[in-house]
Parts: structure tokens; sequence; C-alpha cells
């Protein structure tokens, strides 16, 4: 088994401050179809749930938003991809336990410095039941664990290519820079005819020369972008050019601060870049745990009930010394890879690892074992031996290496897989008008 992973980015910061839901006399007067999306629907009240959502989020930031039409365009457009994404793990029979979903809120409400009961207080005075607080985290944790596998599975990466970037990451040192990106792109398929192809390069032109006199890029990425991330005012955050897609990689080198550019041509569409700050970039550190583990994968005949209680078993004879750590590993653990080691994994970058095994290691003090909790592939408890900072050396700087590619090509294949499932599904618009 593999737990080694990509640099995970959550998206579900916006789920704890949804905005109170209209009462229930309102909800079924406006609940229509907006849109059907195979054998799902998009409807009003979802809509409406998100545009405000969008709304204060914008008011809080004191951001300019977008017309009407054109937010409701992109909510639109973003309920509709869930629903597919959603749809897909119902096929593949996927599901986030109840375990999985308490572990998740338990971190969520660490981060935000809260109590689980203060952050579900929260969630309850702006309008959401504890269960529809509940459903909402576990379906943006579905669809980010969908795109995860997804996305995976595309992705190939090569010793050569990991070498060749561990070292250019090595001779940069401390002089590499740090950029904050803002990003628009306006779709165009790669078959498109000369027609579109003109009208939509006219509408680049005609953005780009608006953004240069000072048009609020927030807003016009709200309102015309086709990237996963329009909603959030098309920004990318801080990117080194080794974390950026190869095109954006490209662009920005020699870049300076507030620069503008693009159009530029993928197969995705045309892109405008915005360089919205500079920085230098601090010498690469990196920490690393020793730790081992042991595993039991699910199936029909092993709950989700029966892992947790045997590891917990596992975990009282190890305390009290009727078992070792490492012998229960060799007899039962389900990683074949770590299980003849006593479970060892080794040293590592906590990020290498899925999202809830890296908080585990990351949060767990030296010596102490989990409780049993649950990642992608089965039940753990986990006890970190040790750790250490390992900065610019051969095997840090290549998962470093290996992490940044993967993060390219992620990012790379994010839109592209969205959009080959879109073209695949049956989408049907209830107003003409919310057609593209």
């Amino acid at each position: 088994m593999q737990l080694k992973h990509f640099l995970p980015k959550w998206l579900l910061a916006g789920v704890l401050f949804a905005l109170p839901l209209c009462s229930q006399a309102a909800q079924q007067s406006l609940d229509n179809v907006i849109a059907i999306v195979n054998k799902d629907v998009v409807l009003q009240s979802e809509v409406d749930r998100l545009m405000h959502k969008v709304q204060a989020d914008a008011a809080a930031q004191n951001q300019s938003l977008p017309p009407y039409h054109q937010l409701h365009r992109q909510i639109l457009d973003r309920l509709i991809e869930d629903s597919l994404i959603l749809q897909l793990a119902q096929r593949q029979g996927l599901r986030i336990s109840d375990s999985q979903l308490d572990q998740t809120l338990a971190s969520l409400a660490a981060e935000k410095g809260l109590s689980a009961a203060d952050m579900q207080a929260k969630a309850e005075r702006e309008g959401l039941s504890p269960a529809e607080f509940r459903e909402t985290v576990r379906k943006e944790m579905l669809i980010s664990e969908v795109r995860r596998n997804q996305l995976r599975q595309r992705i190939n990466i090569t010793d050569q290519e990991v070498k060749q970037l561990a070292k250019l990451i090595s001779e940069q040192g401390s002089k590499g820079q740090r950029f904050h990106i803002e990003h628009i792109l306006l779709s165009l398929p790669a078959d498109a005819d000369r027609t579109e192809q003109q009208r939509v390069a006219e509408k680049a032109k005609q953005l780009l020369q608006q953004l240069k006199k000072g048009a609020d890029f927030h807003q016009m990425a709200v309102a015309e972008s086709a990237d996963n991330k329009a909603l959030n005012g098309g920004d990318w955050g801080w990117m080194t050019q080794e974390e950026m897609p190869s095109l954006m990689a490209e662009a920005v080198s020699g870049a300076y601060k507030n620069q503008f550019i693009g159009p530029l041509r993928s197969g995705a569409g045309l892109h405008i870049i915005h360089v919205k700050d500079i920085q230098g970039q601090q010498a690469i550190e990196l920490q690393e745990v020793n730790a081992r583990h042991i595993l039991l994968k699910t199936s029909v005949i092993l709950s989700d009930e029966k892992a947790e209680q045997m590891l917990k078993s596992f975990l009282r004879d190890i305390q009290s010394g009727k078992a070792t750590f490492a012998k229960l590993a060799e007899k039962y653990s389900d990683d074949t890879g770590s299980a003849t080691k006593g479970g060892e994994l080794g040293w590592a970058n906590p990020e290498m690892y899925v999202p809830e095994f890296r908080d585990m290691v990351k949060k767990l003090p030296v010596g102490e074992f989990s409780q049993p909790f649950k990642t992608m592939h089965g039940w753990h408890i986990v006890q970190v031996e040790g750790r250490r900072n390992q900065a610019n050396t051969p095997e840090a700087l290549e998962n470093r290496a290996y992490q940044l590619i993967y993060n390219r090509r992620f990012a790379e294949e994010a839109q592209t897989w969205i959009d080959e499932l879109r073209d695949e599904a049956f989408i049907q618009f209830m107003d003409e008008s919310d057609k593209q």
C-alpha cells in the first residue's frame, strides 16, 4: 500500500460560515428545479444558499461582486460540477463514515481555535441544523476525495523528473521567489471553430485591457472565469514557480509585481494571469517524522465498526504489555510494505501522506499512540517515534520535488478532468438563459 500522496488543499473553510437558510415554507416555495444533471437535479434553494454565502464572504472582505446574472451562472456551474462528482462517488461506492466525519470536524474546529461544540453552535446560529451542517461537510469531504482519487490516476511522475527538479531546487537555494497569483480562464475547446476562437480571443483582449485600466480582478474572475477558483475571485494564493502549472510557471519567469500576463493559450482555453505580489523565498527546511502504524482494510467481512473495535483492542494489549506494536503489525496489518518491519514507515515528510494520516502524525506527541482513525486506505493506529528537521538533504529535496511536480500536474489535470465529466453528462437547464 502506498500512503504517499500529494499536498492537498482543502476547500472546507467556507462550510463553517454558511449563511442562514430560508424558512422551510420559503424553501418549499422556491425549491424549483434549475437544472437536470444526469439523474440528479440542482434546486433553487441550493443556488440561493451558495449565493448568500458568496455575497456574505465578499462583504466581510470588502470585495466587489459581478452583476447578479453572472454570479448566478458561476454558482450554477459549481453546483453542477459538485453534482457530477457526487454521482461519480455514488457509482464507485465511496462514502464518508461518521467516524471519519467526526475526525474532520474536530480538526476543523482545532484549526479555528474552537471546540467542536462551539463550532456546531456557531453553525446553528447561522441557520444550519446539526444534521445539515454535518451533511454539508460530508459532501465537501467526498468531493475532495473523489477529485483526489481521479486525478491521481491521471498523473505519472518519473524518477528522472524528480531528480532534475530536486537538483534545480538545490541550486536555487534561498534565491527563489514566491508569487501571489490571480488567474482567469476563458474556456475554449481545442476543436473550437475559427469564429469561436476569434470571439474568445477578443473577449480576453477586452478583459485584459479593463484589468490594466484598474478593473477589479476579483469581480471579473467571479463573473468570467471557468477556473475552479472563480468563486474565490481567481486567487491561487502564494506559490513558487515549481508549484505552478507549467504554462503559468513559464509566464511568470522574470515577471514584476502587479504585472498582467496574457492571454495565454492552453488546451483548456485562454488564460490571464495577474502577479499580485512577489517575495523572496526562505531556505527550504522540511520536518520529517518517523512513524509506525497498523492498518486494517474494511471489507464485506470486516466492517468499519469491527475494524475500529479491533484496533482499540490492540491498543489495550500494547498499553498493558500483553502484546507489542511490532508483533501486532506483523500479524494483522494490511499494509504489507510496513507489516514485515513491525509497522515501521521510516523517516518521511508528513505532507507525503494522505490528509488524515498527515494531520495525525503532525499533531501526535512523540511516543504516544493515536486512537483508531480512518483514511481512504482503511483504519489505522499510529505512533510517532521521532521528529527531525531536514534541510536540503538529497532525500528531502527529492520528496519536495515529487510533491511539487504532483501539485503542478494536479492543477493542470483538474480542469481537463471536470470538462470531460461535463462533456459525458446529460445537463438540461430549465431556463434557456442559464446556458453558456
